[in-house]
């Protein structure tokens, strides 16, 4: 027994010297790693759409919210209206914002922000969460936001609050399958869930054919009432004519009758939103003879000014009493390709028949709107979400970060603090190709024509390591411009990874003494990657690259081009 207990100390005091030394060789290594501080960044948007559409007094743009902001979803209570939108396996997850106007939006952030309940570690940019819902229950005084989570196998989650100001609760994981869920609570105080989903087994008809269910949801038990499911749309306004992708369904009431409205024909060039309508909300339901309500599918493709894709919509009263829709569009570059991403547009809405009608939503989209009576246009000033042509400027010197940098599959929080030179960031040992969190701030590139400049104080001490800034569609097809070492000298380099394979583009030796001023710019599908050694003579390196594989078109997946301060001690692109 003795012995035992001899053996036991003797081990346990091994294996505690052995974790204190692992940790301390952990931190060590951490600490050894070469740190990149980030300062003065200038985003500068200069779209030729809106230097050729000024404003008048009384306007204002659409979209609402530039870059890749998709999916939108929008309640209100009383003079309030929160929206809600897609992130994928960007963190935090479900960015939303608020209004008093449908005009100025505050961003707040987003909604799924603790690691520990929504962890987008392992999945592809293009998963992580999407298509969300938000609904406001006057019968209870309570928001809920309900989407799809492609991560930590939570499947479909709903979250509450009483004030989406002061943050939300944790999931609350669904027991249906299928995407794109929304609730809606019927004036009587019964609650239905609505979501896409595979038709019954053994009755699909055709590829992309999809149904329509509903469930009744107890509110006391925050579940979906087994049994109760139901179709109510199969397939789309008319089966026959096979219609695909029926999905982004959302449920309202009006006049003593249940509107269902559906995105209807895939997220692309095809997409449209359609209606049907019933005098109960598990049906039957019947579409409008008027759909679609909303599409640009039958306009010319070369059209100028080109906005595309619309679909995907939500719908609500103003606050001049006017019925309103979001919906997500795209504004392709001079090559047609979609770099921006899927945007949130908004129109106003005719409902004085019987089914409701995005006005000028069949026509080709147009820039500039009328504001709703009594709003002042305040986009981009007194903490309004900007629109149009702007310039967006971080010394990063507030101590609250701006919510317009985003980390990808983890928090940014992991690898930034601010410093009194600027934002500094601890390099994963994780390259940008890799599906898991890494040690990059990202920016949503919002406009096709625009320049992303900013300084960095780096000295990388191996070829592993290197900092600079990434232009990403997704962990395959992406560019890094950054810098280096090889042997005892310094280099810059451009990389281009497309199909997750890379190549070195042009590469320079350099010879650091101050802090390096890089910057990338835009024009269409022209991108170019310059640096500054003396902070004000940009050089070029590596010409006029194409932007192709920053598009969706090239690389498929849902979201936009991001834009990133990267660092990593991960290193593969070698001069």
């Amino acid at each position: 027994m003795i012995k035992k207990n001899i053996v036991f100390i003797i081990v346990t005091a091994f294996l505690c010297f052995y974790k204190g030394t692992a940790q301390g060789g952990a931190q060590k290594k951490m600490q050894s790693r070469k740190t990149a501080v980030f300062s003065n960044v200038i985003y500068n948007g200069d779209d030729r759409i809106y230097n050729e559409n000024p404003l008048k007094s009384d306007e204002f743009y659409t979209p609402v919210l530039q870059g890749c902001y998709p999916d939108p979803a929008i309640t209100r209570k009383g003079d309030d209206y929160y929206m809600v939108c897609s992130s994928f396996a960007m963190f935090p997850g479900v960015p939303i914002f608020h209004s008093k106007d449908l005009v100025n939006w505050t961003d707040l952030g987003g909604i799924l922000n603790n690691v520990s309940e929504f962890n987008p570690h392992d999945t592809g940019i293009s998963a992580g969460v999407y298509a969300p819902g938000i609904t406001y229950n006057p019968h209870n005084d309570t928001f809920y936001m309900i989407v799809t989570a492609f991560s930590g196998g939570l499947g479909n989650i709903i979250v509450k609050t009483k004030d989406p100001m002061k943050g939300w609760g944790s999931p609350i994981k669904l027991d249906f399958g299928g995407i794109d869920p929304s609730i809606f609570f019927d004036d009587n105080g019964k609650s239905y869930v609505v979501h896409n989903d595979a038709p019954d087994k053994g009755k699909e008809l055709y590829e992309g054919h999809r149904v329509i269910k509903i469930w009744e949801y107890d509110l006391n038990t925050d579940k979906v009432i087994p049994g109760t499911d139901k179709i109510i749309v199969d397939g789309g306004v008319d089966l026959s004519k096979k219609p695909i992708w029926i999905e982004a369904p959302h449920l309202y009431k009006k006049d003593g009758k249940y509107y269902l409205m559906c995105a209807e024909g895939g997220t692309g060039d095809n997409h449209s939103e359609v209606i049907f309508s019933s005098d109960n909300p598990k049906g039957p339901f019947k579409p409008s003879s008027n759909n679609p309500i909303l599409t640009q599918r039958y306009f010319p493709k070369d059209r100028t000014n080109k906005a595309d894709w619309a679909g995907h919509a939500d719908l609500i009263q103003g606050p001049d009493n006017k019925y309103y829709g979001i919906f997500l569009g795209i504004r392709p570059n001079n090559q047609n390709r979609v770099n921006t991403g899927r945007e949130t547009f908004i129109l106003p809405v005719d409902w004085s028949g019987d089914f409701p009608v995005f006005e000028n939503g069949l026509i080709p989209l147009q820039p500039k709107l009328k504001m709703p009576a009594g709003a002042t246009n305040k986009t981009g000033k007194d903490g309004f979400f900007p629109n149009g042509n702007f310039t967006f400027t971080e010394n990063f010197t507030s101590k609250k970060l701006d919510y317009r940098w985003i980390g990808l599959r983890g928090p940014r929080e992991n690898f930034i603090s601010q410093t009194k030179k600027g934002l500094e960031i601890t390099p994963f040992e994780v390259n940008i190709k890799e599906v898991k969190p890494t040690s990059t701030l990202f920016y949503r590139q919002q406009h096709n024509t625009f320049s992303f400049t900013a300084t960095v104080d780096y000295k990388p001490q191996s070829e592993r390591d290197l900092a600079g800034i990434v232009c990403l569609q997704n962990e395959r097809f992406n560019y890094v411009f950054g810098i280096t070492k090889k042997g005892d000298d310094t280099f810059i380099l451009l990389q281009r990874t497309e199909k997750g394979q890379s190549k070195i583009i042009a590469g320079s030796k350099i010879k650091i003494t101050n802090s390096l001023r890089l910057q990338v710019k835009a024009t269409g599908d022209s991108y170019e990657f310059s640096y500054a050694a003396n902070g004000i003579d940009f050089e070029n390196l590596g010409g006029v690259v194409s932007g192709d594989i920053l598009s969706t078109n090239i690389a498929g997946g849902f979201t936009g081009a991001l834009i990133g301060l990267y660092a990593t001690s991960a290193n593969d692109a070698h001069p």
